[in-house]
C-alpha cells in the first residue's frame, strides 16, 4: 500500500478512535445535569468518566496533527476555512475542561450550578462543531486553483453538514448514556436505561438519513457507498439490545455506530481529502496533498513503535477503573 493512503486510512481511524472514546464523555457531560437530579447524582455521573476524559480528548490532537504532518496543503487548507470555527471548538474543548475540574470544587451553589450549565453546553458544541467541519469535508467547500478557501464562515453552515452535526451531538447523547447504564448501579442506571432506551430511535432516523445522504454525494468505490449499512444496522442493534437489557451490549452497539458514522464517511470520500464546491479539478486528493515519501517513512516508523504503547496504556486505564460506580450513602448525622 502506498504510504500516503495508509496515512488517509490512519487519520480515519484516529478521527474514528476520538468520536468512540470520546464521545461517550461528551454524552455524560451533557446528560449529568438531566439524570443526575441532585448534586450527588451529577458528581456520580462526571466520577464515571473523571480517569479517562482528558486521555481521550488527545485523539482529537493526534487527529489534527496527523493531517499535518502527512497530508499538509490539506490541514492548510481545512483549517483556514474553519478558523472560526475552530476558535470556537477550542473555547468549548477550555470550558468543558474548566467545567470538569472546577465545577466538583467550588463550594458555592450558584458556581456549581454555572459550570455545570457551562459542562452540558460546552459538551453539545464540540460534537456538534466537530460534525460541520468533516461534512463540509465531503458536501464540498469553495476551494480555488490555488488549493485556498474562498468562501466565508457561512459558508460552512451546509444542510448536509449540519445534518451530519448534529447526528453526531445525538450519538454522544445516546453513546453517553449506554455509557453510563454500563458503569452505574441503582437508581442512576436505571434513568441511563430508559434515556437509551428514548434516544435510540431518534437516533436511528439521522443515522438512516445520513447514510442514505452520503450516498447521493460520494464518488468513492461501490463497497464505500455499501459501507454505509454499518451505522445503520449497528444502530438497529443498540435499540434491539436497549429493550433485552444487555449493558456491554448496547454500549458495544453505540460504539460500532458511531465510529462507523465517521469510518464511512472517510470512506466515501476517499481519494479526495477534500472537495471543492467550486470544480471538481479543484479537489484536494490524497495523491496531491501528501507529504514526501522520506517525511511519511519517518511517520510510520514513530507510529509502529508508539502507537501500540498509546493502546496498551489506555487499554490498562479502562481496566484498572472498570468498576461500577455507586451514589455515596446519605449520612446520619442525627
Amino acid at each position: 500500500m502506498d504510504l500516503s493512503v495508509l496515512w488517509f486510512v490512519l487519520i480515519a481511524v484516529l478521527w474514528t478512535g476520538f468520536v468512540v472514546l470520546e464521545g461517550f464523555d461528551l454524552g455524560v457531560g451533557m446528560l449529568h445535569r438531566a439524570l443526575g437530579g441532585d448534586e450527588t447524582g451529577r458528581r456520580t455521573a462526571l466520577t464515571s468518566i473523571a480517569p479517562v476524559w482528558d486521555g481521550n480528548e488527545v485523539w482529537l490532537i493526534v487527529g489534527g496533527a496527523a493531517i499535518f504532518a502527512a497530508f499538509p496543503s490539506w490541514y492548510a487548507t481545512w483549517f483556514s476555512a474553519l478558523y472560526l470555527a475552530l476558535v470556537l471548538l477550542l473555547a468549548a474543548l477550555i470550558l468543558r475542561g474548566l467545567g470538569l475540574e472546577w465545577g466538583v470544587k467550588v463550594r458555592e451553589a450558584h458556581w456549581r450550578t454555572f459550570w455545570s450549565c457551562a459542562l452540558v453546553g460546552s459538551s453539545a458544541l464540540v460534537p456538534l462543531l466537530i460534525g460541520v467541519a468533516l461534512g463540509d469535508l465531503l458536501v464540498g467547500l469553495p476551494i480555488g486553483s490555488d488549493e485556498e478557501f474562498a468562501g466565508t464562515f457561512s459558508d460552512l453552515l451546509q444542510p448536509y453538514a449540519l445534518w451530519l452535526g448534529a447526528t453526531l451531538l445525538l450519538l454522544c447523547l445516546l453513546h453517553g448514556a449506554a455509557f453510563l447504564r454500563l458503569r452505574l448501579v441503582g437508581g442512576l442506571r436505571s434513568r441511563a436505561e430508559r434515556l437509551t432506551r428514548a434516544l435510540v430511535w431518534p437516533a436511528i432516523v439521522l443515522v438512516v438519513a445520513y447514510s442514505a445522504w452520503t450516498a447521493t454525494l460520494s464518488d468513492g468505490p461501490a463497497w464505500a457507498r455499501w459501507a454505509l449499512l454499518v451505522p445503520v444496522i449497528a444502530a438497529a442493534a443498540a435499540a434491539f439490545l436497549a429493550a433485552r437489557g444487555g449493558d456491554r451490549g448496547v454500549f458495544t452497539a453505540t460504539s460500532v455506530t458511531i465510529g462507523s458514522t465517521v469510518a464511512t464517511l472517510f470512506a466515501n470520500l476517499y481519494p479526495n481529502v477534500m472537495v471543492s464546491s467550486t470544480d471538481a479539478a479543484y479537489n484536494l486528493t490524497v495523491a496531491g496533498t501528501s507529504s514526501a515519501q522520506y517525511a511519511l517513512t519517518v511517520m510510520t516508523v514513530v507510529a509502529v513503535v508508539l502507537l501500540p504503547v498509546v493502546l496498551l496504556y489506555q487499554g490498562w486505564t479502562y481496566y484498572v477503573f472498570r468498576a461500577r460506580i455507586k451514589a455515596p450513602e446519605p449520612v446520619d448525622v442525627a
